[in-house]
């Protein structure tokens, strides 16, 4: 039977996203930018983010333009959304997703809210939990905690691959 390492799951176990307010909010430049969201999904997933991708990021309009050359808070965390959402959804429906939550909630929130939610399933799944039905009135919260589990879905589904 394949199953996921006491290490794996003790580092995962323990893994946890930044809040909106632990991700850097002095501007970091392209190079800073890229080696820090790379730093922070290191531990769970073998996918880096480049700088040629955050400019393509920028110029699709996903995330706004640099300031002088410089990333700051509200860009590096709709970055590290990208950069978990795109493992399991198209760009054309990442943007949706990042455009819809800008209509219902500020950047923070909405941020903090995928971080919660990624944190819980991600702690359920690799501690063998069954994850509760869905039940959420809200249809953004609801569609948001779909998109978590398959992300989480499909990490655990790497690092089970892994030990194959």
């Amino acid at each position: 039977m394949l199953e996921i390492s006491k290490e794996r799951k003790e580092i995962i176990s323990r893994y946890s996203l930044p809040t909106y307010k632990e991700i850097p909010s002095v501007g970091l430049y392209l190079d800073q930018t890229s080696k820090y969201i790379n730093e922070c999904l290191k531990p769970i997933m073998d996918v880096e983010i480049t700088n040629s991708m955050i400019s393509n990021y920028v110029k699709k309009r996903l995330i706004a333009n640099p300031i002088k050359k410089q990333y700051y808070r509200e860009q590096i965390a709709n970055l590290i959304f990208i950069a978990l959402t795109k493992y399991v959804l198209s760009l054309d429906n990442v943007h949706r997703i990042l455009k819809k939550q800008r209509e219902v909630s500020d950047h923070e929130e909405s941020y903090n809210c995928f971080k919660e939610y990624f944190n819980d399933y991600l702690h359920q799944v690799f501690e063998g939990k069954e994850i509760k039905k869905i039940d959420d009135k809200d249809e953004s919260k609801a569609l948001l905690k779909n998109i978590v589990i398959t992300i989480v879905r499909q990490i655990y589904l790497e690092e089970l691959l892994r030990q194959y």
